[in-house]
């Protein structure tokens, strides 16, 4: 089972998902839990199938103590570029918690102050601790869920299953039908950019 960071302090706990796409928004989370919060499957999302990762959404959202959740855009990824964006949305979820952390724990090693509350950088926190693992798990369902949503305009890409990453089969659905208003013109989307017609 997970650890809990610090159960004397009031501690936020935030990640995102979609950082590696070409397509879609990159989404963060910010999780505060109950001091006595307890779930034997809770870990990073990557490694949990799709049904664990279903139903422990519902059981963070029903337990956390407060959580936020904010979508980052194509647009404003190309403008000021992926790891920006994926700070700015982890600033954005910390903004709709309705408690006030005293601390805040990040996946990964990169972060920007936030109101001036401590943090630390943690790599892989999201296997180590429970509050990161539950901003990875939100984060990653309703990005998927976004992403599953706009399959539908553009079945071709097939983002219900790769979920906008970049698999051969969504670079092969570039090279023939082009981009769309949903991909991410910063990133390198195909191997020689010089197919891509914008």
């Amino acid at each position: 089972m997970l650890k809990l960071y610090n159960s004397k302090i009031i501690i936020a706990g935030t990640d995102e998902a979609g950082r590696g796409c070409l397509a879609g928004p990159v989404t963060a989370a910010a999780v505060i839990l109950p001091r006595h919060f307890k779930n034997k499957i809770l870990n990073d999302s990557k490694i949990l199938s799709l049904k664990n990762r279903n139903e422990l959404k519902a059981f963070i959202e029903h337990n956390a103590t407060a959580y936020g959740i904010e979508h980052i855009f194509m647009e404003e990824i190309d403008k000021i570029n992926i790891l920006n964006a994926s700070i700015l949305g982890m600033h954005k979820a910390l903004d709709k918690l309705s408690t006030t952390p005293q601390c805040i724990i990040v996946d990964g090693n990169k972060f920007k102050e936030y109101k001036e509350i401590p943090h630390e950088c943690i790599i892989k926190g999201d296997g180590k601790y429970q509050s990161i693992a539950a901003a990875s798990v939100l984060a990653k369902t309703y990005r998927d869920a976004y992403m599953e949503e706009i399959h539908e305009e553009f079945p071709m890409y097939n983002w219900k299953k790769n979920k906008g990453y970049p698999t051969k089969e969504h670079r092969a659905a570039i090279e023939k039908f082009g981009i769309t208003k949903y991909h991410r013109k910063s990133f390198k989307l195909l191997p020689d950019q010089l197919k891509i017609d914008f």
